[in-house]
């Protein structure tokens, strides 16, 4: 910047002088005659002379030049002047040569600092661009600055395993003296495996916090480059630079970025990620054993990573960071609303409870819509029903209360939501309901939520053939009152279809076929392993499968028509009165499906936002509701 600025000046100084110099050459030639005629009527103002002439100023402002050489020529014209001199101001000036010679060393002077101005920027900029090409394989890792906020351990929650497998490597670095006395050797390698939004990110910060030295992160996509032998440069610099600040942690996130499996990908073995790969599995092996440099790394597609960087010696722990269970979430829940105004009637065991399959991701985000919807309603503190609007609006979306239907769809999306919340509700291997309601949000025109009695990791065939009844309700119920189907049940049929295929070539759940796995996911590591699948089997079996899946899917559809068959007076009771209120909690729901008046009130644990209840409608004799059939396998 200052050498432009320098040079800026010098140019504004040269045209200066560069203006002033020629502007002699611009004045208007006289005659010696005409000169006198000139000067005899007055118009002459300044009159200059030296040993070439007179040169001067006219009163009208032009500029003349009279070429008389010689002091004796001139001597007649000087005497004319000094008669004027009363008009005339007259001067003796130097000689032409003296100042152009004068003029030319500054102009050279001026020039000459430009040219080394120049020449200076571009030395700088070549140096700057040699730089900048040496610092282009280095490592882009980056390093939490001390004004960073620090995380522990104390911050983490709901994986306690996790935790307890990462303390030990926190101890070693702390007390590596301890480990090496009875010959242990730390495993150099963690690798973290886990869906995302689980935290796995957050615990590699937190072992960071805990343990206390360098702390080296940088992204699996950070080695790739368009250029070749950067990534295993950048590499290199990584463990060069770790090595000497250790002890410290080395952790890579995403790392099936640059880990996928080799001799997949476009280019062979020439590959530049596999190079980078190739290079990181040499420094990884090329560790001392009490080097006390610790590489972590965390991905949530395992199956992809090359099975050299797998090996004992380079991974050596694999700590799998899974969703947390209810326990965990509750344990989540504290520490995401520990200095929140919380209100007394929020339980966050409940809310643990009403949240399954939750990470702790979606967890954060619940506790932070909870916390913008009680600031919107200018609320001083968190209450139970922002928290129960704000799951819905995590698992639903955001209410739209700007998309209008007609009544006859509001009726139809009616009586199909209440033909899900039935079979929810009848079914005996169901999760129990939790709400019911027809208020648009997401993509959704209406939803029906259930809520499990506990976190189940096994699923049974009959819990299986339940839950295909259940998806179909909403399109059984449409046909039995409106003696036609809608469009609203793409979904349900979708998943219904899904869930059935895979009950039959993924879990060997039918008499047919037997326990048999029909499909083999593969393909190319660089795609994606889940892209294709491989067909092993003959045209006969995929005739078998259609017909297998047909089966199960007619099968429930009969069973759920004729449950709802049986409670179509429950069907159109239920349907009018959530037409009317928009949602119905379970108890709501339940009184009404059995004929009583509604709770006047709700309890805490299942406050959800609402408009205010309505009055019941037609009261009817309560009618005892038999256990429906289990649905026969298909």
């Amino acid at each position: 910047m200052r050498y432009a600025i320098l040079a800026t000046v010098l140019v504004l100084v040269a045209m200066v002088l560069t203006r002033s110099r020629f502007d002699q050459y611009r004045r208007q030639p006289l005659t010696a005659n005409r000169f006198m005629e000139v000067l005899a009527k007055g118009q002459v103002l300044t009159v200059a002379v030296d040993k070439d002439g007179f040169q001067g100023d006219l009163k009208s402002g032009e500029h003349y030049a009279v070429s008389v050489p010689g002091s004796d020529q001139q001597k007649p014209y000087v005497d004319a002047v000094l008669a004027h001199k009363s008009e005339v101001t007259l001067e003796y000036k130097r000689s032409p040569m003296s100042e152009s010679l004068v003029s030319t060393i500054i102009m050279s002077v001026l020039f000459i600092g430009l040219f080394v101005v120049f020449w200076m920027f571009m030395a700088r900029q070549a140096q700057v661009g040699s730089s900048q090409a040496m610092a282009f394989g280095r490592s882009r890792h980056r390093r939490p600055s001390e004004g960073m906020p620090k995380v522990t351990f104390a911050d983490v929650a709901g994986v306690e395993e996790a935790k307890n497998e990462l303390l030990e490597v926190v101890d070693f670095l702390r007390n590596s003296r301890r480990y090496q006395a009875l010959g242990a050797r730390i495993p150099r390698g963690v690798l973290l495996l886990g869906p995302p939004g689980c935290g796995k990110t957050l615990l590699a910060r937190a072992v960071a916090g805990e343990a206390g030295v360098p702390f080296f992160l940088i992204s699996g996509s950070d080695f790739v480059e368009m250029f070749v032998g950067v990534g295993a440069s950048r590499v290199r610099d990584l463990f060069e630079q770790a090595k000497a600040n250790r002890p410290c942690i080395v952790f890579i996130d995403e790392i099936d970025a640059v880990g996928r499996q080799r001799f997949a990908g476009v280019g062979g073995g020439h590959d530049e990620r596999e190079q980078t790969l190739n290079q990181l599995l040499v420094e990884m092996d090329g560790f001392d054993p009490n080097t006390g440099v610790i590489l972590v790394a965390a991905t949530n597609r395992p199956d992809v990573l090359d099975p050299a960087l797998l090996r004992p010696g380079r991974f050596d722990r694999r700590i799998v960071v899974d969703g947390p269970d209810r326990t965990g979430r509750e344990m989540i829940l504290k520490v995401h609303t520990k200095g929140k105004p919380i209100a007394d009637d929020v339980d966050l065991a409940v809310l643990a409870r009403r949240t399954p399959g939750f990470t702790g991701a979606d967890l954060a985000n619940m506790v932070n819509e909870a916390a913008l919807l009680a600031a919107r309603q200018q609320k001083t503190r968190i209450t139970n029903e922002d928290f129960e609007d704000a799951v819905d609006r995590v698992v639903a979306g955001p209410e739209r209360k700007s998309r209008l239907m007609t009544e006859h769809e509001r009726k139809v999306v009616a009586y199909h939501e209440v033909g899900h919340a039935l079979l929810a509700e009848l079914l005996p291997h169901t999760d129990p309901l939790h709400k019911t309601s027809i208020t648009q949000r997401g993509i959704g025109l209406g939803y029906t939520m259930q809520l499990p009695s506990e976190d189940r990791y096994l699923a049974t065939k009959g819990e299986l053939l339940d839950d295909i009844t259940m998806l179909l309700g909403g399109r059984v119920s449409e046909e039995l009152a409106f003696a036609e189907v809608t469009t609203g049940g793409a979904n349900d049929l979708e998943r219904a279809t899904d869930l059935a295929r895979r009950m039959v070539t993924e879990y060997g759940m039918t008499d047919k076929l037997g326990p048999v796995t029909l499909t083999r996911k593969h393909g190319p590591t660089f795609l994606g392993r889940d892209l294709l699948e491989d067909r092993n089997y003959s045209d006969t079996v995929a005739s078998a499968i259609d017909s297998e899946i047909r089966g199960i899917i007619d099968s429930c559809h009969e069973h759920a028509k004729q449950t709802i068959a049986e409670k179509r007076e429950q069907l159109d009771r239920i349907a009018s009165v959530l037409l009317e209120k928009e949602t119905l909690e379970r108890d709501e729901f339940r009184a009404v499906m059995e004929g009583r008046e509604l709770p006047q009130a709700r309890e805490a644990a299942s406050a959800a936002p609402a408009p205010p209840a309505a009055p019941a409608g037609e009261q009817r004799p309560r009618e005892q509701t038999p256990p429906p059939a289990e649905p026969q396998p298909a």
